[in-house]
């Protein structure tokens, strides 16, 4: 465990996010990235649906997305990878869906 002025250092990326759910057995994943003008505004899950931001959010607050927590920017929730050591599975390193399909 490292320490900087007694604080595990290993543990500050999971400080940022707000909400760490428990995750239900048949919890699905993120697969896909929807944007908008770069901004993300939906996800693509491994059972094939696509959600929107707020309703991924839901899903993971109730257990139904692994693998991410909550986090937050001014009044806007999204969510975030639980920071794991690797960075194969970051959600910034999913592929681009189009925004067509939650039309």
């Amino acid at each position: 465990m490292r320490k900087k002025n007694g604080v595990n250092v290993e543990e500050l990326p999971k400080a940022a996010l707000d909400e760490i759910p428990s995750v239900k057995e048949n919890a699905v994943s993120i697969t896909g990235l929807v944007k908008k003008k770069g901004r993300i505004i939906g996800y693509q899950l491994s059972d094939q649906r696509v959600v929107s931001r707020e309703e991924g959010v839901s899903l993971a607050k109730s257990g139904d997305i692994k693998g991410v927590g909550i986090a937050h920017r001014k009044e806007t929730e999204y969510l975030k990878s639980i920071p794991d050591g690797s960075e194969n599975n970051n959600l910034s390193a999913l592929p681009t869906v189009s925004a067509e399909v939650l039309k």
